[in-house]
């Protein structure tokens, strides 16, 4: 007999390892709780009961009884009863998904105040103001949150009597709670419930229902955050911060999580609840001004932060509650942090030996890296700011302001850069997030929920700049100076300095993306990403070359690391002036006029090799003979045509023209007269290639150097064309030895870049020394789309609609192409076990595609130059969490 589901888990019941079931903050409850903390005891309704819920519409039949269980055990451990007339118990009722969603699900305070508690809450707290407020907290939370209100009635009513909540006396919040309940009746035709248990089973499937929210939709989508995990819902006794100045509430960080310096870092709101500070509605203090308010209090705090952080070995969250002087901890989660920070305390904690040097590798990620190797902002003594606020997420952006959410998204749609401006953000602000380049705020500090969205995300982000006054009406804000910014104008936010100008500031190259070019450290963040790479290379298998066309951008990899030349694509040496040549090599009439055509271009592409061989002196550089079609080389066909019906007396060269153009025209060339189809084709094109690397080569060698260049034969689809083009290029490298006398190596491969090439690997390879894979016509062959046209027409509908969680083209689809890989791979080395194999697609700088590539057995991956760092990182890290795996599963 199967054991029944357990829906219910008190506090004491789990721990850290059961976030899949009690969520991350829900798991984190139970093992604060299981060290010792000081947490509000409470149980967790496990995603197990959401899941159903999602599924079926309704709750699972055994959850109303373990509720019920566990809120009676809750009660005899309080010794008071959720929503009594006389001292009630309250609880909140908070969401906690598997992974941190902030701000995306629902939250619920003080539920079990009705009509007649909340006159005993105010006899048992001695303070009518705070119950009566509390009351109205509550309502309004519930009237929006289960009751589905426009929470923008309640806030004007609030305004018809004060401009913040905070100010109105006891007699205000009691006729404003008697507002907000007509509010309720007048919007859903109900009254706001008096019954509490009604009230603690509508909040908690509100939580539910909230997981399918589009702003929590939008959130898993862009984080990658699997549909099908459904949240946990956290019940908690409910401390008060708002009970007078000996109370309040905070979020604290074991470490800076916008910098990663140690140290104690949060916000301090006293008199306030937990939502005042995330929301950002209220400026908070810095958190050390809780040293002066309450020093027990913050020693205390310090302590724990300490504790959690050893514990967790990691930088933690913690959102706490200080209750007339009794600190209470309500939540703790390893924090979100900028990439900054994620590098320097990952180093900091291996310095510590808190953590090893593999898991420090495995906590940083190539998509970090990269943001950090963005330029920065150049100051001049000139640009003094608008405003400072709070530095909450660094780098620089530079954009046309935007007032609200959906303009920022309409512009961004149309190219635009966009800074996105508030007040503060709230969660229904998260499309518009996404689509700015920054956020700016007049309200909230670090742990607003503006500052820990966009941390997440990567996003600039400022805060708390309060010289700012925002009019989302009038769509401007004005400066402490009188300077009117409207709609559209540009400014520029550093998140760093915590700054916001107008116009456009000047950029400079990063503090890290100098370090990587010259290797030396300049600071503690150089020295922690410089840090991480060493052990990443020490530690990878998988090579990491660059697709690079030119001798500078060669001698650019180089210096980023790169271990050779995995694509160097012969057709972008074509361009410009030489378009010409190529033009007289289409319109040639005779095999004497093609060769002079030929003859011409052979010492601008021997030059060109010759310079990148020697950008990359003694590493492998493979070149792609030549891949588009022909056509791409001449001019459109409807502008020659144009040109000629408009001309008095045409050219008769733009004829000669038209009618190659016409001549070569396919509907679609993309499956056409290209690759090694061209090279097979055109007599004479692959053989001049193939001379111009075999004397660069040759060169390069008499000069001293050591050449290591490859041949690439792309668009391969059958053994046949790559024996023939082999042969080729085997004649012409033994002519070019022999007129020179120098022995010439150059192992012959193909690019692997259509189904039937990787099916039939096992033959092609009798005939390769080494495959390439070129993802990104791989990708668009197998899914029979093309890509441009696909991203621009039915992609987004298919994102929005989960078919594609992520792009096959920004990431490798591992069920269908990367299959196609693994058959290529294993395949090929069966006949040929010393075969090389890489990837030259742009997928070589994807982080998640680089991972599968690493499973998959491949020896290189090969991306452009800027990406290279990240890549030498994600191999790394592909090799530590391969080896972890595998230990684990033994």
């Amino acid at each position: 007999m199967s054991t029944p589901t357990k829906y219910v888990y008190e506090f004491a019941e789990g721990g850290r390892d059961m976030a899949a079931l009690l969520g991350g903050k829900g798991a984190g409850l139970a093992e604060m709780t299981r060290i010792g903390l000081p947490v509000p005891p409470g149980f967790t309704v496990t995603t197990d009961a959401c899941k159903v819920y999602l599924e079926t519409g309704e709750e699972p039949p055994e959850l109303g009884v373990e509720a019920a269980h566990a809120l009676a055990g809750l009660e005899r451990a309080m010794g008071r009863t959720l929503g009594a007339a006389d001292d009630p118990l309250l609880v909140s009722v908070r969401s906690g998904a598997r992974f941190s969603m902030p701000g995306m699900m629902e939250t619920i305070l003080d539920i079990g105040l009705n009509d007649r508690s909340v006159t005993g809450l105010a006899k048992a707290s001695r303070q009518e103001r705070f119950a009566w407020d509390s009351y109205r907290r509550l309502i309004q939370m519930f009237g929006h949150t289960v009751m589905g209100v426009d929470g923008d009635l309640f806030e004007q009513a609030i305004a018809a009597h004060k401009t913040h909540d905070h100010d109105l006396d006891t007699g205000e919040l009691a006729r404003l709670t008697e507002e907000f309940k007509a509010i309720i009746r007048k919007e859903t035709g109900e009254d706001f419930p008096q019954d509490p248990a009604e009230q603690l089973s509508r909040a908690i499937r509100a939580v539910f229902d909230s997981w399918n929210t589009e702003r929590a939709r939008v959130y898993r989508h862009r984080e990658h955050i699997p549909e099908d995990l459904g949240t946990a819902v956290n019940v908690q006794v409910m401390v008060f911060g708002n009970l007078g100045n000996d109370s309040g509430t905070g979020v604290a960080f074991t470490r800076d999580p916008a910098t990663g310096a140690r140290g104690m870092y949060g916000d301090y709101l006293p008199d306030a609840q937990g939502e005042d500070v995330v929301a950002g509605v209220r400026d908070a203090l810095p958190l050390n001004e809780l040293k002066s308010l309450d020093p027990r209090s913050y020693i205390e705090l310090g302590d724990h932060m300490r504790t959690l952080e050893n514990h967790y070995r990691d930088l933690c969250d913690v959102e706490f509650t200080v209750e007339r002087g009794k600190l209470w901890i309500l939540q703790t989660r390893v924090g979100k942090r900028t990439a900054e920070a994620a590098f320097r305390i990952a180093h900091d904690l291996r310095e510590e030996r808190a953590i090893t040097a593999d898991e420090a590798l495995v906590r940083v990620d190539g998509a970090e890296l990269t943001r950090l190797m963005f330029p920065r902002f150049e100051l001049r003594p000139t640009d003094v700011p608008l405003a400072h606020g709070v530095p909450a997420s660094p780098g620089a952006a530079v954009g046309a302001a935007v007032f609200d959410s959906a303009e920022a998204v309409r512009r961004a749609a149309v190219g635009e850069q966009v800074i996105l401006v508030r007040r503060e953000t709230t969660p229904d602000d998260l499309p518009g997030m996404i689509a700015a380049q920054a956020v700016l705020t007049s309200r909230g500090g670090k742990t607003s929920h503006a500052a820990v969205v966009a941390r997440g995300m990567g996003k600039v982000c400022v805060c708390g700049a309060e010289a700012l006054g925002v009019d989302p009406v009038a769509r401007a804000f004005t400066t402490g100076s009188g300077v009117v910014v409207h709609e559209g104008d540009t400014v520029s936010v550093d998140g760093t300095a915590g700054t916001v100008h107008l116009g456009a500031l000047p950029l400079t190259a990063s503090d890290v993306g100098r370090a990587l070019e010259t290797g030396t450290a300049a600071g503690p963040l150089t020295e922690a990403v410089l840090g991480a790479l060493a052990h990443a290379d020490s530690v990878r298998r998988l090579e990491v070359r660059a697709n690079a066309d030119t001798p500078e951008d060669a001698a650019r990899a180089r210096s980023l690391g790169a271990q050779g030349i995995g694509l160097c694509r012969t057709e972008h040496m074509f361009l410009g002036e030489r378009r010409a040549l190529v033009e007289a090599m289409i319109l040639a009439r005779d095999d004497t006029a093609r060769e002079q055509a030929l003859a011409a271009l052979l010492p601008l592409q021997r030059e060109d090799f010759t310079g990148i061989l020697a950008a990359m002196d003694g590493l492998p550089v493979t070149i792609r003979l030549l891949d588009p079609p022909l056509h791409e080389f001449l001019p459109d066909r409807t502008e020659l045509a144009v040109r000629l019906a408009e001309a008095t007396d045409p050219d008769p060269r733009d004829r000669e023209l038209l009618a190659a153009v016409e001549r070569m025209h396919e509907q679609n060339p993309m499956l056409g007269l290209r690759g090694v189809r061209l090279g097979l084709a055109v007599p004479g094109l692959m053989a001049m290639q193939v001379r111009a690397v075999a004397e660069a080569v040759t060169t390069r060698r008499q000069a001293g150097g050591d050449p290591r260049a490859e041949i690439m034969i792309p668009l391969v689809g059958t053994v046949e064309e790559l024996r023939l083009a082999r042969a080729e290029t085997e004649r012409v490298l033994t002519e070019v030895a022999a007129e020179t006398g120098t022995e010439l190596d150059c192992p012959i491969g193909t690019m692997i870049e259509l189904p039937r090439a990787a099916l039939t690997a096992a033959r092609i390879a009798g005939a390769a020394d080494f495959f390439s894979f070129g993802t990104n016509d791989l990708t668009q062959t197998t899914w029979g789309l093309s890509r441009d046209d696909a991203e621009a027409s039915f992609f987004p509908l298919y994102l929005d609609k989960g078919i594609f969680q992520v792009s096959p083209f920004d990431s490798i689809d591992q069920e269908g192409v990367g299959r196609l890989v693994e058959i290529a791979v294993e395949a090929g080395r069966s006949v040929n076990p010393r075969l090389e194999t890489g990837v030259c697609g742009e997928h070589g700088g994807d982080p998640d595609s680089i991972h599968f590539f690493h499973r998959a057995g491949l020896d290189y991956v090969s991306c452009s130059p800027f990406r290279i760092p990240a890549a030498r990182l994600e191999a790394g890290r592909a090799t530590v969490m391969d080896t972890t795996k595998t230990s684990d599963s033994r």
